[in-house]
């Protein structure tokens, strides 16, 4: 599990670097394939996919400890949304990143 982290956060950093250069965006030649537009549909479909990934496992916990004690329900439900809130802001940030990019 700790490689497959390792390995996400090193694809991150790259992805963060190549977006984060400053060259001017050109037009694609005639006939050719827009690539901006092409990965930015890549990267909204890995975030989203994640984001659904992270909102299960995030509810799965959150129901399993509100089984286990009862008690702290409440406490344990508001951080779940918190924390939902957190994960779903990371696919209306993708969002608006391609919505840049491709425009």
């Amino acid at each position: 599990m700790t490689k497959k982290m390792l390995l996400v956060v090193a694809i991150m950093l790259i992805a963060v670097s190549a977006l984060s250069a400053q060259t001017p965006a050109q037009a694609p030649a005639a006939g050719g394939t827009n690539w901006v537009f092409v990965g930015a549909c890549i990267g909204m479909a890995l975030a989203s996919g994640l984001c659904g990934l992270g909102q299960g496992k995030a509810v799965a916990s959150a129901v399993e400890g509100m089984a286990r004690n009862p008690g702290a329900a409440k406490a344990i439900q508001l951080a779940m949304l918190i924390g939902l809130a957190f994960i779903e802001s990371l696919a209306l940030y993708e969002i608006v990143i391609v919505f840049k990019l491709t425009s």
